[in-house]
């Protein structure tokens, strides 16, 4: 097991190496340029469009719903685990390169969303189906059909097998094993290993709870997201500021850190290429995880959305990003950086959501057991909404691949619950690793669409401003 994980690093280094960090920032920018800077020029509008009720075009929920459901699916474990994850492997200027990201990553949303509404088809029953496996077969052509084959098969394996299941499925039995069973005391023998009856209990009610959801396709997955996606992300950011006021002083010591850390400058001498290249791949790394820009993902469910024009919703859609990364990741991670938590991690072997949970145990102003029991909380609904957006992305990954067959579909479920099932009893450092080089892959035909098309994108981008 020991060389199958050291393979897996090699692998995941070679995959999120410096090519695909170009890579994802050169689309990003080639993007903002094509669209006329529109995710620092148009921002107020995007937000101004995705809270306002429309549903004046064909589709199968609301642009709002639309909206929740990619949040759902974007605002997870990689907001808490992932971000604890890149500072403490990449130093605290893993967050300003998530921030690069980001703000590149918005454009890319915009275009990928764009397109995807762009391309969709209505199936036989009426029902709407789209994502890059369409943009890249209609926009691009049939002849690279082979591209849009190999998304949709990445995105299922990065459904089942990475980002949408057993991440998520890990961070929760993770937090719940810390608030309630932290010494490890109640344990109990299964699949060859000893693990507590809090993992083993929250994750046989958490995959019972994603049964009774997934089973029920995407409209019982919106309608479950638009209560909980706001809900949690109001009651995580009111916690993470609570945070940063109390530690307010620790405030511009932390920026200086972020910095100096994301060029190097903290590094022992020789050392600051090295140290920087680190804080890019991690950052970058993470930061794709959590937001999903240029992966592919968001646009599955951006499809879907009733609304009149491909921009529109693109505009809605880049909301998205802003609201994952800039506001939320931002959150996680001066809460980490001005607690100290990242420092406190290499001391007392902290690792994942335990950082995290550091942070919400010493910064908040209140007992530790409560600081800790918000976080799960949050922890808890950020990764089953996850759960729920990935279910219905990589189905729909399989439904192109199986030409309309909804039986693969249907087998699909269950396996998925399976995963979900699992997902507690591997370990975090696997976990993360395979799910990173899924994300990577799959990122890689996605953003040659991206950049191939983005004349189009140009040209609906135009269009849509000179009728307004």
């Amino acid at each position: 097991m020991e060389q199958f994980t050291a393979f897996l690093g090699s692998v995941d280094d070679f995959v999120w190496g410096v090519w695909l960090i170009v890579l994802i920032l050169a689309v990003g920018l080639w993007l903002t340029i094509r669209s006329g800077g529109i995710q620092f020029k148009k921002l107020g509008l995007a937000f101004k469009f995705a809270f306002k009720s429309d549903s004046s075009g064909e589709g199968d929920v609301s642009s709002f719903g639309a909206l929740c459901t990619a949040l759902s699916a974007t605002i997870g474990t990689g907001n808490i685990v992932g971000v604890a994850t890149a500072i403490c492997a990449g130093g605290a200027g893993a967050l300003f390169w998530m921030w690069i990201a980001a703000l590149l990553g918005t454009a890319t949303k915009y275009a990928e969303c764009l397109l995807a509404t762009k391309f969709r088809v209505v199936a036989e029953d009426g029902h709407i189906l789209g994502g890059p496996f369409y943009y890249i077969e209609k926009g691009m052509g049939e002849k690279w059909k082979w591209l849009a084959k190999l998304f949709a098969a990445l995105g299922v394996g990065a459904g089942i097998l990475g980002i949408g299941t057993i991440t998520q499925i890990n961070g929760i039995t993770s937090a719940v094993e810390s608030f309630f069973d932290p010494d490890k005391i109640h344990t109990v023998a299964i699949f060859g290993g000893n693990y507590t009856l809090a993992v083993v209990i929250s994750g046989i009610a958490v995959t019972l709870f994603v049964a009774l959801v997934v089973i029920g396709g995407i409209k019982r997955i919106t309608s479950v997201s638009t209560v909980i996606v706001p809900f949690m992300a109001v009651l995580y950011i009111i916690s993470a500021i609570v945070i940063l006021v109390c530690n307010a002083s620790t405030i511009p010591a932390a920026f200086v850190e972020i910095f100096e850390s994301a060029f190097g400058m903290r590094a022992v001498a020789g050392g600051a290429l090295g140290a920087m290249v680190t804080a890019m791949q991690k950052g970058i790394a993470r930061g794709i995880f959590s937001n999903e820009a240029g992966l592919g993902s968001a646009p599955i469910a951006a499809c879907a959305a009733k609304v009149d024009s491909p921009a529109k919703q693109g505009l809605i859609s880049m909301t998205g990003t802003v609201i994952d990364t800039l506001i939320i990741c931002t959150m996680t991670g001066l809460c980490i950086v001005t607690t100290g938590a990242h420092n406190a991690a290499e001391s007392l072997g902290l690792e994942g959501a335990q950082v995290t949970n550091y942070a919400f145990s010493n910064g908040l102003p209140v007992p530790s057991a409560v600081g800790s029991f918000i976080l799960m909380i949050c922890l808890i609904f950020f990764a089953f909404t996850t759960i729920l957006g990935w279910d219905y992305y990589s189905e729909k990954c399989l439904e192109y691949l199986a030409g309309g067959n909804m039986t693969p579909v249907k087998i699909y479920r269950w396996l998925y619950i399976l995963a979900v099932f699992i997902g507690p009893f591997l370990t975090v450092s696997f976990v993360w690793t395979f799910a990173d080089i899924f994300n990577g892959l799959m990122a890689v035909p996605n953003l040659i669409a991206l950049f191939a098309l983005g004349g189009v994108v140009a040209a609906e981008t135009k269009l849509y401003f000179e009728k307004k």
